[in-house]
């Protein structure tokens, strides 16, 4: 297992719930939390914590989200091709972005592109409203990216020499 300093990753919480469960000693209450955890130069990772305070929940989910990173690949400080992505109900709908345009995105969206250190982007979710599905489908269009030619082209003349 990896181990990380605090001070590498930023971490963003998207959503904290307050749910219940009906027992036969009453209500049992707790929390869950969404968060979104990244490096801001090309890893990020999401996690859902759960437990019967806010606190416990939140260190649960960024331990998760730091065990299941994934790197996005760049080019400059975009994404190297448009993706679409529908998983359940929310559609996203990524595409690069000029040098200087900044990050052109909603409130889910734009949490995981700050993380993931993407500074020119144009975005658009579709579908549901619920953030949740829409960090997690953003993740699956990060997922589907794959590296441009001319990357490709310079790490296949790295491995040569």
């Amino acid at each position: 297992m990896r181990y990380f300093e605090e001070s590498e990753f930023k971490e963003k919480i998207i959503q904290v719930n307050r749910v219940s469960k009906k027992t036969k000693g009453g209500n049992k209450i707790g929390f869950s939390v969404l968060v979104v955890v990244g490096d801001q130069k090309g890893q990020v990772g999401v996690g859902l914590g759960k437990a019967p305070d806010v606190q416990s929940s939140i260190k649960k989910a960024v331990t998760y989200a730091k065990k299941h990173l994934i790197t996005v690949p760049m080019k400059g400080t975009t994404i190297p091709h448009p993706v679409n992505v529908k998983l359940g109900a929310a559609r996203i709908m990524l595409k690069p972005a000029s040098v200087g345009t900044g990050v052109i995105a909603g409130g889910a969206v734009r949490a995981v592109a700050d993380a993931a250190g993407i500074h020119d982007i144009l975005s658009k979710v579709l579908g549901t409203s619920n953030k949740a599905s829409n960090v997690y489908a953003t993740m699956d269009a990060l997922r589907r990216l794959r590296p441009s030619l001319e990357e490709t082209k310079k790490e296949k003349e790295k491995d040569e020499k």
